[in-house]
């Protein structure tokens, strides 16, 4: 149970963020789940409803429990997780051609999606008990290896997006962890520069961005679909009925709405379902068509201000675990908003990343609220209690 001194803690700003996003979700989903074919009328507005309800009881579970449990906690945490992630390997559920789900009864979670916090949090008490020996290249070996394994993981589903979340989660962690920023700074140019090297191949592989990868070089330890995703962006015209299809009517719907939009529930690319996944991957969209310039600028101040109120309540954590588990949370949100609208609007890879709160579907929106649950009870606690 919360002391009566913690309660006085409640971070009401946080709380409200959240709220105003979730309501503003709600009224999007609408206009894009209006002409999906379901048998039901807003079947998944209701299903939303349904999980923003257990996304909010879960959140105050997560808020009353003292994080710093899970300091003890934290190795049971990681082996558990990677238990389940190769469940999903062995025993999960294929669509689409990717195997990321476990059927229980009626319902299907997907384990990428939750892996996502018990990464945070383990890999937070990892951290919490190296402080002061992040200085050096061999410091981060260990660290590379603990989030590299279940990474891998994920990618085996495949789960590019997923798997590509974890190395922001790391890099914010190992940042707030104390990391030495000259090897901080050395390890994102190499990233970036393998990131060169990569796109560089699959130019020359596709004579400029002009046709679809085949033999390569080198290879890569991805199939031939997700190399397509990571450069259709390039250039959608490559395979504008196949690949490319989704970002060319995403930016359709995007730029024939304007400054002011087309108002909701009058959106053609949306209403007329031109435009795939509109109502998970692809809802910014739906904002940037029926809502414009204005709608997408609200979305975006809306989640800057509460990645802003996170940061702030990360540094006045009572403590590093509290801190590191913060700015994991943080580090996630912003990798996810940051791809998910780049993805709509045609400057980043189509990755399969939902837009956080707003998109449709259980397990991720589930995922956000123990997330929030987290953060909110390190701001609770963010007070040494006397006695």
């Amino acid at each position: 149970m919360l002391e009566r001194k913690t309660i006085k803690n409640l971070d009401w700003t946080f709380l409200w963020l959240i709220a105003i996003i979730l309501m503003s979700s709600l009224v999007v989903l609408k206009s894009a789940s209006a002409n999906v074919v379901t048998g039901q009328p807003y079947y998944f507005v209701k299903k939303q409803v349904l999980w923003i309800g257990i996304g909010f009881c879960a959140m105050t579970v997560i808020a009353s429990f003292n994080y710093r449990q899970f300091l003890k906690l934290g190795n049971y945490i990681y082996l558990l997780n990677l238990g389940i992630l190769l469940a999903v390997l062995l025993f999960g559920e294929e669509s689409k051609g990717a195997q990321r789900w476990i059927g229980l009864g009626p319902f299907e979670f997907q384990p990428s999606e939750f892996a996502k916090i018990a990464i945070i949090i383990s890999f937070a008490a990892f951290l919490n008990r190296r402080q002061g020996c992040l200085n050096t290249f061999k410091d981060l070996i260990p660290c590379f290896l603990y989030i590299g394994i279940p990474m891998l993981l994920i990618l085996k589903q495949p789960d590019l997006g997923t798997s590509l979340v974890f190395l922001a989660i790391m890099l914010g962690m190992l940042w707030a962890g104390g990391a030495n920023p000259k090897l901080m700074v050395s390890l994102i140019l190499v990233i970036l520069l393998l990131v060169i090297i990569i796109f560089g191949i699959l130019f020359v592989a596709t004579d400029g961005f002009q046709k679809p990868p085949e033999d390569l070089p080198i290879p890569l330890p991805l199939k031939s679909y997700q190399l397509m995703r990571l450069i259709i962006f390039v250039n959608p015209d490559m395979d504008p009925l196949g690949a490319g299809y989704h970002m060319i009517q995403s930016q359709v719907a995007i730029g024939s709405g304007g400054f002011v939009g087309k108002g909701m529930g009058n959106g053609s690319q949306v209403q007329g379902n031109f435009l795939p996944e509109h109502h998970t991957d692809f809802i910014f969209s739906v904002v940037g068509e029926e809502l414009g310039f204005i709608g997408g600028s609200l979305v975006l101040l809306m989640f800057f201000l509460l990645i802003t109120r996170m940061i702030k309540i990360a540094t006045e954590s009572r403590d590093i675990f509290g801190t590191l588990i913060v700015i994991g949370i943080t580090s996630m949100l912003c990798f996810h908003v940051m791809i998910n609208i780049g993805m709509t609007i045609g400057i980043m890879p189509v990755t399969g990343l939902p837009l956080p709160f707003m998109s449709y579907g259980g397990s991720g929106l589930l995922t956000n609220m123990v997330s929030m649950g987290l953060v909110l009870g390190i701001a609770l606690r963010k007070e040494q209690l006397t006695f």
